[in-house]
């Protein structure tokens, strides 16, 4: 079942240096809400700290608080671990592991999941369920054996959300998931983030004002003052009014592009 988020006088650290300032922000199961925003203004950043993929970087750390269905992921008795199968993440670039098969990348996570026991008769079941659910079976059910690197980019962005969704997570976290690929494969793909939504709660950071206004009902906008100057969260509300009506200037000058 999908779940909320609520993000609570959120900042987000490198070291010493302080990327992402003060962010409040709901939000909303069954949703996309997309991050938008110039480059270096702390989207991608923030992202990576709602399923603590933050932290893995040398020096990154958080002050606040990230509540997912009113727990704080960042409670001391909190496994990071379970945190990321709840909470998955797709990646900029399509990532398929090159050595496996297109069957063996979908059930990855769940190999690597120790504390779930998956019977070795039900991986069939849990790879056509998830390449269905990333529209993905109809083009690969002949040839599950063969390696998922040999996919195109769109597939094999499809094949990385079919992994995601093989541990069946709550939310999925999308760092500008159609930015390597062409208009063809990103239709594709905002076609399916539309059907997953009935399932998932979904945060997707996209430079794509378009993609945004199609896919998102939520538009979270984010800047900065300067450079070097953490990342601010502007304004956030619903997509339409957003780019419509903006209650901030900065933001009617993003979406409008007359900067960024």
């Amino acid at each position: 079942m999908a779940k909320r988020i609520d993000i609570s006088d959120l900042d987000a650290y490198y070291g010493n240096f302080l990327a992402v300032e003060d962010v409040n922000l709901a939000i909303e199961p069954r949703q996309v809400t997309a991050f938008i925003g110039p480059s270096g203004c702390g989207k991608s950043t923030l992202l990576r700290t709602l399923n603590r993929m933050h932290e893995v970087i040398p020096g990154a750390y958080v002050d606040g608080k990230v509540a997912f269905d009113g727990e704080d992921i960042y409670a001391e008795d909190v496994d990071p671990v379970n945190v990321r199968r709840l909470i998955g993440m797709v990646f900029q670039r399509p990532n398929p592991f090159p050595t496996m098969s297109i069957a063996g990348n979908v059930v990855a996570g769940l190999k690597l999941d120790r504390g779930r026991k998956v019977k070795k008769s039900e991986f069939d079941d849990i790879v056509e369920r998830s390449l269905r659910g990333a529209n993905l079976w109809d083009e690969v059910k002949d040839r599950l054996d063969r390696p998922g690197a040999g996919l195109s980019g769109g597939q094999q962005q499809r094949l990385c959300i079919a992994r995601a969704i093989a541990v069946q997570p709550q939310v999925l976290l999308m760092d500008e998931p159609c930015s390597a690929l062409d208009p063809i494969s990103t239709l594709a793909i905002e076609d399916l983030v539309r059907e997953l939504r009935e399932d998932y709660t979904i945060v997707i950071v996209t430079h794509n004002m378009q993609q945004a206004a199609r896919i998102s009902d939520t538009t979270a906008f984010f800047n900065l003052a300067a450079v070097g100057e953490p990342g601010k969260l502007i304004e956030a509300g619903p997509t339409q009014q957003m780019f419509s009506n903006p209650a901030n200037k900065a933001t009617e000058d993003y979406v409008t592009g007359r900067f960024g």
